[in-house]
């Protein structure tokens, strides 16, 4: 995040091994919930553990929006990378 707020990124690309962000860890909680989409203030105030707090505040912080994204299924580099909603 920091680097990405020194080049001026527009925003941050967040690869992980679930579709989103959830209510619980979706891989050990089968009654997790998706959110569609989550703002830096409900992450923190639901304590969700989304990634390193300190790389999130500033983040948030700095206006840089996080997109959150499945990195092991085919095409949704490229799908995140041309805007598409995944």
């Amino acid at each position: 995040v920091l680097r990405a707020i020194e080049i001026e990124s527009d925003v941050i690309l967040k690869g992980t091994r679930v579709d989103g962000i959830y209510t619980a860890d979706p891989e050990k909680d089968t009654n997790a919930t998706k959110f569609d989409s989550i703002s830096f203030d409900d992450v923190l105030r639901k304590g969700l553990k989304v990634m390193d707090t300190t790389a999130f505040t500033l983040s948030q912080e700095n206006e840089l929006p996080i997109i959150f994204f499945e990195m092991n299924k085919k095409g949704n580099v490229m799908k995140v990378l041309s805007g598409e909603n995944i």
